[in-house]
């Protein structure tokens, strides 16, 4: 019985400091790491599998948006509910091992699990008292543990609902200029109509930044990921690939228009695109995911209102290097997050296959 106590004792400290390490690595720590939720990584991913088929199996658009924005909120309970569950069981077993020193003594290890959920909560009533040094060094600690995850908790919402409506904030501003759902080529078109084309570099130098605080709080937090915008037709994710598709086509089509603001969007947002790809560990691949004849379409588009464009055949080499670099990361988030099409964004399946030099390439089975 006295080695079954000692197992007891260490089995649950081990699951104590794998909750703790697991929780100051999420919540703790502000920076990326890739083993993020050791406890709950798995259990939170088959959670959205399942919400998403529920959710994919929903006929009209708006029931179907507001069952998949619930996720988010639910799956940031889960997480601390996991925590919780693991700091009662582990802080159980050791008390359960050091049952001897508490009054009354336990008769059972579930006797011992309703007295540590009772202390991390805490609801303690007073029907066990530890009277033994190891036992109310375990008592403290549990305590102080229950304290410290409430306060994580608070804290953590409160970080993630303030990410959450920065990103948001500059996302609902882009329907003006990108329509909704939002298009690459209809943020320049609408520049050139309302004579703001000299604007296109503040347009940048935000989506910029903008870009830069995404990569910071969404890789520190990646349940960021998960958040849906709250508004119809808009997605942060479409919004940003509509960013990313305007400043590709002012580098590689338009002459004389924002191009120094547009190259450095450009290189922070495949920053971005590749930490994405890392957290959720993809393989990149060049995909272009548009076909020639659409990109020759936006290019009369360009030309009507009133751009200079390059040569067609050096602006679509051009265009298609720099678009292989995000459009694979860009269709596969969407495709994670059960995003709706946007345009040259999201399911691309109906397009028809061409091969030869000027089709851009469908994404690949999965």
């Amino acid at each position: 019985m006295e080695f079954i106590r000692v197992l007891e004792v260490l089995t649950g400290l081990l699951l104590i400091v794998l909750a703790a390490y697991d929780l100051f690595k999420s919540v703790v720590l502000p920076r990326p790491a890739i083993n993020k939720f050791v406890l709950v990584r798995q259990l939170f991913f088959f959670t959205w599998r399942l919400w998403r088929w529920v959710g994919d199996r929903m006929s009209q658009t708006g029931p179907r948006e507001g069952w998949l924005a619930t996720f988010a909120p639910i799956g940031v309970l889960l997480m601390f509910l996991v925590w919780g569950i693991a700091f009662v069981l582990g802080y159980g077993l050791m008390i359960d091992g050091f049952r001897e020193q508490m009054h009354p003594v336990p008769v059972d290890f579930w006797e011992s699990l309703y007295f540590s959920a009772g202390t991390l909560v805490p609801l303690s009533y007073g029907d066990y008292i530890p009277i033994g040094v190891m036992a109310r060094l375990t008592t403290i600690g549990e305590s102080i543990t229950g304290v410290a995850l409430a306060a994580l908790a608070i804290t953590l919402l409160f970080s993630l609902y303030e990410s959450f409506q920065r990103r948001e904030e500059l996302v609902v501003t882009l329907d003006a200029l990108a329509g909704a759902p939002p298009s690459g080529v209809q943020i320049l078109e609408t520049a050139a109509e309302l004579n703001m084309r000299d604007k296109l570099v503040t347009t940048f130098d935000d989506w910029r930044a903008w870009t830069a605080a995404v990569l910071e709080s969404h890789l520190a937090y990646p349940i960021l990921f998960y958040f849906r915008s709250s508004h119809d037709n808009e997605a942060w994710l479409n919004s940003f690939g509509a960013v990313m598709d305007a400043a590709n086509l002012v580098v590689s089509t338009v002459d004389g228009e924002a191009f120094g603001s547009a190259r450095l969007t450009l290189t922070i947002g495949n920053h971005l695109v590749e930490d994405m790809m890392w957290n959720f560990r993809y393989t990149t691949q060049h995909y272009v995911g548009v076909e020639r004849s659409e990109f020759e379409e936006a290019v009369a588009r360009l030309k009507k209102a009133g751009y200079t464009c390059k040569d067609a055949d050096a602006a679509w080499d051009h265009f298609s290097k720099i678009r292989g670099k995000y459009a694979f990361a860009l269709n596969e988030m969407a495709r994670r997050f059960a995003i709706i099409p946007a345009v040259w964004i999201g399911d691309r399946s109906y397009l028809p296959h061409r091969s030869g030099r000027g089709s851009g390439r469908r994404r690949p089975p999965s």
